[in-house]
């Protein structure tokens, strides 16, 4: 059960040390000043679940700490506590952002009652909070798409692997699909109500990325203005992901290593020790084992982290399902077009290096590029690659429509080059977005410093 920490205001000693001891004995974590300036001192060192101020106090009185305390913890829960209860008080009291407003001398039965729902609606908030941030990130559902073998073998152990509390390492090329796998792992065990929050963990430096992770206090450097809790609290009771787990700087592993045995975290610049329920997920495209050799990883997380791996095959692996995904893409783009043959036979030969995430962009291309209701070879933008050994041509180069021969069309002109081909499909794109060069790269699957060499290199116009 977890136990709350609360603050209390109030220049009544005698009053003061009751509060302390009866909510101690109820399992609070109960500090108590006597005056509004300790308790900001107080909120600016650790953060509170809800804090009880005295309306007369000398120097701040309770409004004026309220106020100044929103600003250090926005959501704190406040209750306001007086001995000259009037309707006009309750108000200012409540119009401050107080949760409640009980008068001196109060029943203390009632008062811990009060005091229940306001930790009630703080939990929630924080629960709410979490799942804010992870429908941000992500939407409601996992589509996996394939019917091949490796994928039915993968989806067939993530289910099994699901149903446990153990942390889970996937491993897999970039653009295979590895987060789909992960929230996969979180759709399908007990922990699916709860929040699945994504966090890169090789996108920010240390200092940033322990912060993101684990929250700081307020103050705890520059910028630092309020207390924030960081990503693991938001995914309590739910799930943390961590891509590119290779890539996280080695101080922030420790921590993260520390977390993994004891479930606790502790926030940048604050001594406050926080338990939480989290499963961690995380990811790699990186050969860990390598990585833990050269010292860029540690041994100790390393196992810590792979008590069980999920392998996602790349795209090459499993060519079958590439129908099967154009289809999946052509309807999540919204599109009625239809890859011709031999536009399909050009996409069942590539290597797709950037595997699912690639063959997205190129049906995207596709669907932009195409005059008509068919997306044709010239449509994808592809750079062809070498016939398969046993056909006709082997070792040449294939044509924009997909023939091998090597030779010519069926009208008799010679094929164009690769390079023609490239400068007519940048030229169209040019011409599709109006010769806006960020839409034209973007369209193209290129930095604009690409496309601007491009340009450059093909002679290419506005107008033209």
């Amino acid at each position: 059960m977890r136990t709350y920490a609360l603050l209390i205001a109030d220049d009544e000693a005698s009053f003061r040390e009751l509060l302390q001891r009866r909510l101690g004995r109820k399992g609070y974590l109960v500090k108590a000043v006597g005056s509004g300036t300790e308790a900001l001192e107080a909120l600016a060192e650790e953060e509170f679940d809800a804090a009880i101020f005295d309306m007369k106090m000398p120097g701040l009185d309770g409004i004026a700490t309220l106020r100044r305390a929103r600003e250090i913890q926005p959501s704190l829960p406040v209750l306001i506590l007086t001995g000259h209860g009037s309707i006009e008080t309750a108000v200012e009291a409540i119009r401050a952002g107080a949760y409640d407003y009980l008068t001196k001398p109060c029943n203390l039965a009632e008062l811990e009652a009060v005091l229940e729902k306001a930790l009630e609606r703080r939990v929630l908030e924080v629960e709410n909070q979490g799942l804010r941030e992870a429908l941000r990130r992500l939407g409601d559902e996992v589509e996996i798409v394939g019917r091949s073998e490796p994928i039915r073998r993968l989806l067939e152990l993530t289910r099994r692997v699901a149903q446990g509390s153990m942390p889970v390492l996937i491993e897999g090329e970039s653009g295979t699909g590895k987060e789909l796998i992960a929230r996969a792992v979180h759709l399908w065990s007990p922990r699916a109500s709860g929040p699945f929050i994504p966090v890169n963990a090789g996108a920010l430096p240390a200092p940033l990325l322990e912060s993101e992770l684990f929250g700081h206090a307020r103050g705890a450097f520059t910028g630092a203005v309020a207390a924030k809790p960081g990503l693991v609290e938001l995914a309590e009771g739910g799930t943390l992901f961590l891509d590119e787990i290779g890539e996280m700087p080695l101080e922030v592993q420790a921590k993260l290593l520390r977390f993994l045995e004891s479930h606790e975290v502790r926030r940048v610049g604050e001594t406050r020790i926080r338990r939480v329920d989290v499963r961690i997920v995380a990811a790699t495209n990186r050969c860990l084992t390598d990585e833990v050799n050269a010292g860029r990883f540690r041994e100790d997380l390393y196992y810590r982290l792979n008590v069980v791996t999920l392998h996602v095959p790349p795209l090459r692996e499993r060519r079958e399902d590439i129908p099967l995904l154009v289809e999946h893409f052509l309807a999540r783009l919204g599109s009625a077009k239809e890859m011709t043959p031999d536009a399909m036979e050009i996409l069942m030969q590539q290597e797709f290096r950037g595997n699912v995430r690639e063959l997205f962009n190129v049906v995207q291309r596709g669907v932009i590029l195409s005059p008509d209701r068919f997306i044709a070879p010239e449509d994808l933008g592809l750079a062809v690659r070498r016939a398969r050994s046993g056909q006709a041509g082997a070792g040449l180069e294939a044509g924009p429509t997909g023939r091998l021969d090597g030779s010519a069309s069926e009208t008799g002109e010679p094929f164009p080059t690769l390079d023609e081909v490239e400068r007519a499909h940048i030229a169209r794109a040019l011409e599709r977005t109006g010769w806006n060069r960020a839409q034209a790269a973007q369209l193209l699957g290129v930095s604009v410093r690409t496309l601007y060499r491009k340009i450059e290199s093909y002679g290419l116009r506005s107008g033209m």
